[in-house]
């Protein structure tokens, strides 16, 4: 069963989200909070697997419930940032903060779901649609690292190819395709290379490629 937390300040939105959830049979939303303090206390006490975290609460407080949680436990939840709007400054830091994915608030139920189970598994939402493109506006925004060259150094050349391919929006089977390897290949190889540059999951992997560089090595197209 996987545990979710809600945190949102609109009472009426973690009703919604709970039903939606409970209904899915897998998945049990073990508590709710208002507020990102709020949220921290409840995460420490109950270990959610998941975090369904609205960052556009009153004073922001989202982020900071995000950075915190990410830093004080472990092993950490997976955090799932619902927002209103898909271009916003809020999800630029929660994604720096180091959230696994995020939702818009009128997400369709099924997508909540899966969203959910993705992250529960170890996926971020690399493969969304609103995640491509706000991962391309991140990118736009913040230029690469300064250290970005020796960052990258730890990594075979392969494990950066698949890194690149990646962050270009190609699943693993896609990736796989483009390099005529076994899927079982790419997993391995990206696997390592999280390992390598400490990365959580796919959607921080990709934060990470586009902060070192790595995409406008091959160009920033991508699959749809």
């Amino acid at each position: 069963m996987i545990r979710v937390l809600l945190v949102d300040d609109q009472a009426v939105v973690r009703a919604g989200f709970r039903v939606i959830l409970e209904e899915a049979g897998d998945i049990a939303v073990v508590g709710e909070a208002g507020g990102g303090r709020e949220g921290v206390e409840q995460a420490r006490r109950l270990r959610p697997d998941v975090i369904c975290m609205d960052v556009r609460m009153p004073g922001g407080d989202g982020l900071e419930a995000t950075r915190a949680v990410l830093a004080q436990l472990d092993p950490a939840p997976a955090v799932l940032v619902v927002t209103t709007f898909d271009l916003d400054e809020y999800v630029f830091g929660a994604l720096e903060a180091g959230a696994s994915g995020f939702v818009l608030k009128d997400t369709d139920p099924d997508e909540l779901v899966e969203a959910v189970r993705r992250l529960a598994a170890g996926f971020g939402l690399v493969d969304h649609s609103v995640t491509r493109r706000v991962i391309a506006e991140f990118a736009r925004r913040r230029p690469p690292v300064p250290d970005g060259a020796a960052a990258r150094i730890a990594l075979t050349a392969r494990e950066t190819e698949i890194v690149q391919l990646l962050a270009r929006g190609f699943s693993n089977a896609e990736i796989a395709a483009e390099l005529v390897v076994e899927t079982s290949t790419v997993k391995s190889h990206l696997g390592r290379a999280m390992t390598k540059i400490g990365t959580r999951d796919r959607l921080q992997t990709v934060v990470w490629a586009y902060q070192h560089g790595l995409v406008g090595e091959r160009g920033a197209g991508g699959a749809s």
